[in-house]
């Protein structure tokens, strides 16, 4: 049994990286009329991008995971996405999220170069690269500046590293805060579940075919304070959401049905 399920692990594998190369090539040959034509940018990297995350998708679902994605996030701006980070396929199921079209990644800079697909990718779609050890007021007004502008939502990871154990690690907040200053937001609070045990590639191989992955909203917070004395108890209410709806799912169990659209709140200084 430990045999096939490597085996399917690493089939699963084979065929994602056949998606990235496809995808990555489809991408180079879209950017010259992108360039050309620049009315057609939105059209193409919205239908190439849908395309992509539901073939990543399938790849894994056709080897035995499971990806209950419940969440309908309208693709535009003034939207924040907040999502616990637990694996490979999170960003997988966070563009899930997204129906409509697609979000911005807040990603680690070195993603932007030699990473077939996902560097091209972050550089055409203006995903917004994060450098770590950097908070000064320079860096923070730059990632206010680029969130403020954006058309898409705005996905972030606050825990910013996966998690070992599926629970949720205790948030980065500078770059949240960054981002709250910028503009008034509906901020959901996204909670997926099953996906620890495929963290890193060798997870992957071993456990991908056993993955019961469930994402649900814990709830969608309208917040229009800008005044940073109102900024930590604002993340606390989102901490506090994300952790007690992963409780909540897990005493459900896996075949617990979740509220896609969670609950709306209003929060203002």
């Amino acid at each position: 049994m430990r045999v096939l399920r490597q085996l399917l692990g690493a089939s699963s594998l084979l065929l994602v990286g056949l998606v990235f190369v496809l995808g990555d090539l489809l991408l180079w040959l879209a950017t010259p009329v992108m360039r050309l034509l620049p009315a057609t940018r939105e059209p193409i990297l919205s239908r190439l991008v849908r395309t992509l995350r539901e073939l990543i998708a399938a790849s894994v679902r056709l080897f035995g995971a499971r990806l209950d994605v419940k969440p309908r996030i309208p693709d535009q701006g003034g939207v924040l996405v907040v999502v616990n980070h637990q694996s490979l396929l999170d960003i997988v199921v966070s563009f899930q999220c997204v129906p409509d079209g697609y979000p911005l990644m807040v990603a680690h800079h070195r993603y932007m170069r030699g990473i077939p697909l996902v560097s091209h990718m972050m550089r055409a779609c203006h995903h917004i690269p994060v450098y770590p050890g950097r908070t000064g007021r320079a860096e923070l007004d730059r990632l206010g500046d680029l969130v403020r502008a954006a058309r898409h939502p705005v996905v972030i990871y606050p825990e910013g590293h996966r998690t070992r154990d599926g629970e949720i690690r205790p948030w980065k907040r500078a770059g949240l805060q960054a981002f709250l200053s910028a503009r008034p937001w509906a901020v959901h609070v996204v909670v997926l579940d099953g996906l620890w045990r495929t963290a890193r590639i060798p997870d992957f191989i071993r456990n991908v075919s056993t993955v019961r992955c469930r994402v649900e909203l814990a709830g969608t917070f309208a917040y229009d304070g800008t005044g940073r004395e109102h900024h930590d108890e604002f993340i606390d209410t989102l901490e506090r959401a994300m952790c007690d709806k992963l409780a909540r799912m897990r005493n459900e169990g896996p075949s617990g049905r979740g509220d896609a659209r969670g609950t709306t709140t209003a929060v203002s200084p």
